[in-house]
């Protein structure tokens, strides 16, 4: 859009704060001179996270993405304190709790939960704040994943709302040109937080799988920061899409090509075959 966004003065809304990006894009944010409103659904670690900014820059609400009122109620109560909101990170995100599951032997009730998190607390995110957004020509990011555009095999309600909520930022972005407001969706890579912790070493077969599927170059970890400081220079350029690290862009870019030859690896593989089944016997 040209311009550059300045992120000083701004008020910024972060859901999921207290997580790995989370706590690390707070961060980014408030050294670029934003105002923070923190959401998690822990009061005891969203003060832990508060109590490392200035209280007049700060404001910590638990909050529960799946709950649609109290989503607005946030965007409420960050008017009352700030007189604006600018920026809305839709970042809260959950994946299964101990161990990995396929489509048939997964909890149905986990599954559906993630589905609730993972897509509607960013629908009700967005719907609660879109309103203050325009009105001050600010900007939505979501984050989705390298999923969105990897196949989901044993993760698939947490990939299938990744690659949902890309769909859902890019139409957004679209539905919003013209009009001074934007929306941008953030993809992680394999990022040092809990959510990947049973693929890299949490779960044996998990790995495995893991180590199996991609080469060396894509498996590296990075860590939250990383995700943050392309966060805080994607939001200062407005753009459509901030893929972290850098080595995950060729994949999204070819996706139509790449795809098909993932997938049909994946169904000849006889090892795959057989660590997928083990993930099966072992729920």
């Amino acid at each position: 859009m040209g311009k550059k966004y300045d992120l000083n003065g701004k008020v910024a809304l972060i859901t999921g704060a207290t997580g790995g990006i989370g706590a690390a894009s707070a961060r980014a944010l408030y050294q670029q001179g934003a105002s923070l409103v923190l959401t998690d659904l822990s009061r005891q670690t969203l003060d832990a996270l508060a109590a490392e900014f200035d209280a007049e820059r700060v404001l910590a609400l638990p909050l529960d993405v799946t709950d649609g009122a109290a989503s607005k109620a946030v965007v409420q109560q960050t008017v009352e304190r700030f007189g604006r909101l600018d920026i809305a990170f839709a970042n809260a995100g959950i994946a299964w709790r101990n161990t990995p599951a396929t489509i048939a032997s997964c909890d149905e009730a986990e599954f559906e939960k993630i589905i609730e998190v993972d897509l509607f607390g960013v629908w009700r995110t967005i719907r609660a704040a879109l309103p203050e957004i325009q009105r001050n020509n600010g900007q939505i990011v979501i984050t989705s994943s390298i999923y969105s555009f990897i196949n989901g095999m044993v993760n698939a309600p947490y990939a299938s709302s990744k690659a949902a909520v890309e769909m859902l930022g890019r139409a957004l972005r679209a539905e919003l040109a013209g009009t001074g407001a934007s929306a941008s969706v953030l993809y992680p890579g394999w990022t040092a937080t809990p959510i990947a912790d049973i693929a890299f070493g949490g779960h044996a077969t998990a790995s495995e799988l893991i180590e199996s599927v991609f080469p060396a170059v894509l498996r590296k970890q990075v860590q939250p920061e990383e995700i943050a400081t392309a966060l805080v220079a994607g939001l200062a350029t407005r753009s459509a899409s901030i893929i972290a690290p850098a080595r995950w862009k060729p994949l999204s870019m070819l996706r139509g090509v790449m795809s098909p030859v993932s997938d049909a690896f994946l169904e000849r593989s006889q090892k795959i075959h057989r660590l997928v089944r083990n993930i099966e016997s072992e729920r």
